[in-house]
């Protein structure tokens, strides 16, 4: 009788949390090996989520950039680009993406084991792949790292042609004349940002008094103009009361009153853990309602050799958020608890234009009764904006009046995601080198978008007496 494999750690799951954990215990000299479900690693993030879908806005964003041209106008010529062929760009990042992702588990020799992975008991595995018998593996410790799948009410026939969810809409064949997009969180602004640069009409209906509202209100109200002025019907405070599917459209009647119009449907509204296939009833550890795991500070389960990160625990569900989860688990696991987790981590939405934030808000600083100031520069004013003729959006720095400790950055605009990285670097830095005079004293390449740090900490300067 043939004996059973034996690791000191197994992972479920090679999303960007699964991978943060493999590469870790790895490199700590444990052996490791990964189950994945489906063929290829990567996981939501690489197949169905973050990465296809900035890729897609990235070749929409060409796209426009090509048909404001005024060499096309001269021409009168307008390109037209189909969402399937806008696509095909976004396929060949993920195939690029899988082949370097799984040089890294060849390369730190973990062993990769295709299949559905449940636990038979606290340390036994059974994986289930398409094809083969069923194969059992143990371990030490084992880590969860599922994901999560579009959460699906069961009044809404997710089988007909045009319906979707933020996984299927990637199968759209065809550029709709319009969609209702139900939820207005960020894959729902995302999408509603990218469709309507492709010149979809789109109703965007917000379950919430406003857009995003864990966001600055400044920032928020200036999403909300946005897309306003690019012709985006936003309808805030509203939930559903039946969607209706037919062969040539889709009518959403909402609890108002109001009835939506539109060739296709796009549920965004809420996330669900990938545990109901795992046999958690069958360990002592319940998903809660959403399929998420309650975890501790050092991510473990009830079951104190069985982690559990990224989507699957819940929030900030960010690809980010989940590598450095995983690193943190597995280093939790080999024994280097010293290994610190980042706790402030910058949001980063790929609406147009750009937002991103880390740290406190406006809001919350009042709230708080912390004496802060503001310093704020808009891109209009710098010569890289006009240059790029990015100009729409702005840089606010929220600091202590008396210290002048950075406290929140706010960015809205091209790169802002990228941007925030340079005040993130001054803000994580110990007292007294994180205020925010550092932007005052240090010389900025120009013309750039750093240089917004520069005049934005003058602004706020000016106002501090």
């Amino acid at each position: 009788m043939a004996t059973t494999p034996h690791f000191d750690l197994i992972i479920i799951g090679t999303g960007p949390g699964g991978e943060g954990a493999a590469m870790t215990a790895a490199k700590h000299g444990k052996s490791v090996a990964a189950i994945e479900r489906y063929t290829r690693v990567g996981g939501g993030c690489t197949h169905w989520g973050t990465i296809p879908s900035k890729a897609l806005r990235r070749a929409i964003y060409h796209m426009n950039l090509i048909n404001q041209s005024p060499i096309y106008k001269r021409m009168d010529v307008v390109p037209e680009y189909p969402f399937a062929e806008l696509l095909a760009t976004a396929n060949r990042v993920i195939d690029d993406q899988v082949d370097l992702r799984e040089s890294f588990y060849d390369r730190n020799h973990v062993r990769l084991i295709p299949g559905l992975g449940r636990f038979v008991d606290p340390h036994t595995v059974e994986v289930e792949s398409e094809g083969e018998q069923r194969r059992r593996f143990t371990a030490d410790a084992f880590i969860i790292a599922t994901g999560s799948r579009p959460y699906r009410p069961a009044d809404v026939d997710f089988s007909h042609p045009r319906v979707f969810d933020s996984d299927t809409l990637l199968r759209l064949d065809q550029t709709p004349r319009s969609i209702t997009i139900f939820g207005a969180g960020v894959i729902g602004c995302e999408y509603a940002s990218m469709l309507r640069n492709m010149q979809v009409a789109v109703n965007l209906v917000n379950t919430r008094v406003h857009l995003l509202e864990f966001l600055d209100d400044e920032i928020t109200d200036a999403l909300s103009y946005h897309f306003c002025d690019k012709g985006i019907r936003v309808l805030n405070n509203e939930d559903y009361e039946k969607v209706e599917p037919s062969k040539d459209g889709v009518v959403v009647s909402l609890k108002s009153g109001k009835k939506l119009r539109s060739d296709i449907f796009l549920w965004a509204n809420g996330r669900s853990g990938n545990t109901a296939e795992l046999g958690m009833e069958g360990i002592g550890i319940t998903p809660n309602k959403r399929g998420q795991l309650e975890v501790n500070e050092s991510f473990q389960t009830s079951q104190p050799h069985i982690y559990a990160v990224g989507d699957v625990v819940g929030y900030p569900a960010l690809a980010s958020a989940s590598y450095d989860q995983g690193r943190f688990a597995a280093s939790h696991f080999c024994g280097h608890a010293d290994y610190k987790l980042v706790r402030d981590i910058p949001t980063g939405i790929y609406t147009t234009p750009e937002i991103s934030s880390l740290g406190k808000s406006e809001r919350e600083l009042t709230e708080e009764k912390v004496p802060y100031e503001v310093g704020k520069s808009t891109f209009k004013t710098l010569a890289r904006a006009q240059i790029t003729g990015q100009q729409v959006g702005m840089l606010k720095l929220l600091f202590h009046r008396e210290t002048l400790a950075l406290l929140g950055i706010h960015c809205f605009g091209e790169s802002a995601a990228e941007i925030i990285h340079i005040g993130q670097a001054i803000m994580s830095q110990p007292a007294p080198h994180n205020t925010i005079r550092y932007f005052v004293n240090t010389t900025f390449n120009y013309p750039t978008m750093a240089e917004a740090y520069r005049v934005a900490a003058l602004d706020g300067l000016g106002r501090v007496f």
